[in-house]
């Protein structure tokens, strides 16, 4: 009898939404069979912007599991805290009710950054490899010891903007994203957008305090398991530097640059990026 239950069972459409914690559900993209790649969206995106990644992941033999983060695209949006230790325990909470193991993690711009904090705690419970595209770390934000990327005021630029007119920081976001202002088409671009408007506008703002407050680098030393960084050479984001950065904290890693690639290199190059992450996957 058992064995006819689990095979209804993975016959069954697999659950779109995990509840983390009470009224607290995220939604979830869960596809193919293999071993687990779990991808964590930058701010302000949902799980939907890895779309021309999902293809080729699921047709190379694995389960690709995409997470959207607390406050944006389809998941829920409750107040509250937004730092990264809140949403590494609801990624957590997502790989424990899914049983995943032996995953590699990957994680986007903030998502990046989230999936150091998470890596460096995981000790080997659901992630083996760790995987960072255009990563916000180890910290977003200049400091007297750490003159790279951008300074606080920024992003309290940033945040002001939020409050007064989030679709002008949006778009003024977007002219920057890419190498250069036409690297991504008007399709693609509008897209993009469509995901960012569908955050909470609180989200948006505390996540932008957690990226301009956070400093990761005791969190890198933590790292033991195998680390790749892949990270565009113009990137006006979360510059290049930040790579170097990375790679110093983290032992054992190693770079992958896009030449030709600024934030965006999951669409600006996304076949070398697939191509680049699937390799180090199968490794």
């Amino acid at each position: 009898m058992g064995k006819s239950i689990d095979k209804t069972m993975s016959g069954m459409a697999r659950a779109e939404y995990i509840e983390v914690e009470p009224n607290v559900r995220l939604h979830i993209t869960d596809a193919g069979e293999g071993r687990p790649i779990v991808l964590i969206p930058g701010w302000p995106l949902s799980d939907e912007m890895y779309e021309y990644q999902y293809n080729d992941l699921i047709n190379k033999n694995f389960r690709v599991i995409g997470i959207t983060l607390r406050g944006f695209g389809k998941s829920d949006k409750p107040y509250g805290a937004y730092n990264y230790n809140v949403h590494v325990q609801d990624i957590k909470k997502v790989l424990g009710k899914l049983d995943i193991k032996d995953a590699v993690l990957g994680g986007f711009s903030m998502g990046g950054a989230i999936a150091v904090r998470y890596a460096a705690e995981d000790n080997g419970a659901h992630v083996s490899k760790l995987a960072l595209f255009g990563a916000a770390a180890p910290i977003w934000t200049q400091r007297k010891d750490f003159p790279y990327n951008l300074p606080q005021s920024a992003v309290d630029d940033l945040i002001k903007m939020n409050y007064k007119d989030r679709p002008k920081l949006l778009s003024d976001f977007a002219k920057i994203f890419s190498a250069s202002e036409t690297s991504l088409n008007e399709g693609i671009g509008s897209w993009l957008n469509g995901i960012c408007l569908s955050a909470s506008s609180y989200a948006t703002a505390q996540c932008l305090i957690a990226l301009r407050d956070t400093d990761l680098r005791s969190d890198l030393v933590k790292i033991k398991i195998p680390t790749v960084i892949m990270h565009g050479k113009k990137d006006k984001i979360c510059s290049f530097d930040l790579a170097g950065q990375m790679k110093t904290g983290i032992s054992g890693s190693h770079i992958v640059a896009f030449e030709n690639s600024g934030h965006s290199l999951f669409l600006e190059e996304t076949q070398k990026f697939n191509e680049e992450l699937i390799k180090f996957a199968g490794k």
